[in-house]
C-alpha cells in the first residue's frame, strides 16, 4: 500500500454504533452509524480526513495561506479554517451568497478561527477563488488552493484509507448497504475506491444533495478513478458502477424541507443524534424513506456515514424552522 504524506488531526477510528431504536421504529434492516461527526477538529465532520491529506501537500509546498470555498454554512470552510488556524496558516475563504444580517453556526466558527471571508455569487464563485488565489500569490502569501469540498484525489484518498478503518472494524460482518450524502463527491469517490481496493462486498449509495444522478454519477467515476492511481492501481471506474439516488432534491442546495425536519426530530428523539440541515439531514430523509418504502431488505445491514455537520442547526433560518416544527406551528 503506498504511504501518502499525512498529517494526523483526526480522532480515528470513529465509532460504529447500532441505532435499535431507529431500527425498530422504521422497520425492515438493521441501521447502524458511523460516527464520521466525531472526528473532533471543530465539531468533527468528514471534511477532517480530507485535510490530513491536503494540509500535508500544502505543507510540502511551503504554504502560508489555505484558499479554498463554500457556501456562506459551509461545512468543509468550517473544517480548513480550524485547520489553517491549528497549522499556524492563513485562511482566504470565498463563500457563495450575501452576509447575513446576524452571524451564526458555521459562519461565526469560521471568523473564531480568523478566517478572510469574500462573499459572492454561486455564478462566480470559481472565478473569484481563483482571483484570490492570484491575488495572494502576487502579495506574497503563498497560497494553496484546496477545491471545494476537499474533492480531489488527495482528499478522496481520506476516504480510501476510511473504508479501510471500516472494514477493519466491522471483520467479517460487513454491511451490506454504505448510506451517504454526496455532493462534491469527494467522500462516496474515496469510498468506492476504497471498496475497490479492500474488498468491501456492500453497495455505497450516495444520496445526492444538489446534483441530478447522471452528473453525480460522473463526477464521482472520475474521482474514484483519479483516486485509485494515486494507490498505483490502474482501474477505471464507470459511471454505472455508481450508486446515486436523486428523489430528495427538494427545494435545492441548502433549502431544509420537511423531509429534512422530520428526519432530524427522528434522529434526535429515538438516539439521541444531531443532524444537520443541508447534507445528512437530506441523507437521513432519504434513509427513512428508502427504508419505508421497502428498498431495503429486512434483515440488511444499512450502515449511515454520518458526516457531520451539526453547527449548521445553530444558523438562521433553520434554527427558527426547526423551532417551529417542534411547537407544531410551522
Amino acid at each position: 500500500m503506498i504511504d501518502l504524506p499525512r498529517v494526523r488531526i483526526a480522532h480515528l477510528p470513529t465509532p460504529i454504533e447500532p441505532l435499535p431504536r431507529l431500527s425498530a421504529t422504521l422497520g425492515g434492516p438493521t441501521i447502524w452509524v458511523k460516527r464520521d461527526d466525531q472526528t473532533g477538529l471543530a465539531f468533527g465532520g468528514n471534511k477532517t480526513r480530507k485535510l490530513e491529506f491536503l494540509i500535508a501537500a500544502a505543507q510540502a509546498n511551503g504554504a502560508r495561506t489555505l484558499v479554498t470555498a463554500g457556501a456562506v454554512q459551509s461545512n468543509h470552510c468550517r473544517q480548513t479554517a480550524a485547520a489553517a488556524a491549528k497549522f499556524g496558516l492563513g485562511c482566504s475563504l470565498v463563500l457563495s451568497g450575501s452576509p447575513p444580517e446576524k452571524t451564526s453556526g458555521n459562519l461565526l466558527l469560521d471568523q473564531f478561527f480568523g478566517a478572510e471571508i469574500t462573499y459572492t455569487s454561486v455564478e462566480q464563485r470559481s472565478f473569484v477563488l481563483q482571483q484570490t488565489f492570484e491575488e495572494l500569490w502576487k502579495a506574497g502569501g503563498r497560497p494553496y488552493l484546496i477545491p471545494y469540498g476537499g474533492s480531489n484525489p488527495l482528499g478522496a484518498a481520506g476516504y480510501t484509507f476510511a473504508m479501510q478503518e471500516l472494514l477493519g472494524q466491522c471483520g467479517t460482518e460487513q454491511p451490506d448497504w454504505i448510506v451517504i450524502a454526496s455532493s462534491s463527491g469527494g467522500t462516496q469517490a474515496g469510498l468506492v475506491a476504497g471498496a475497490t481496493l479492500f474488498g468491501f462486498t456492500g453497495k455505497v449509495l450516495g444520496i445526492s444533495i444538489d446534483a441530478h444522478a447522471p452528473d453525480l454519477q460522473a463526477r464521482v467515476a472520475e474521482l474514484a478513478t483519479q483516486t485509485l492511481s494515486l494507490f498505483q492501481m490502474q482501474q477505471e471506474i464507470n459511471p454505472s458502477d455508481i450508486l446515486v439516488n436523486d428523489d430528495y432534491l427538494g427545494g435545492g442546495y441548502g433549502v431544509m424541507g420537511e423531509p429534512e425536519a422530520e428526519a432530524i426530530q427522528i434522529f434526535a428523539r429515538q438516539e439521541g443524534l444531531l443532524l444537520d440541515p443541508v447534507y445528512t439531514g437530506r441523507a437521513a430523509a432519504g434513509l427513512i424513506d428508502l427504508v419505508r418504502r421497502g428498498y431495503f431488505k429486512a434483515g440488511e445491514k444499512v450502515l449511515f456515514w454520518h458526516t457531520g455537520g451539526s453547527p449548521a442547526l445553530f444558523a438562521e433560518p433553520y434554527n427558527d424552522s426547526l423551532l417551529r416544527r417542534l411547537r407544531g406551528t410551522g
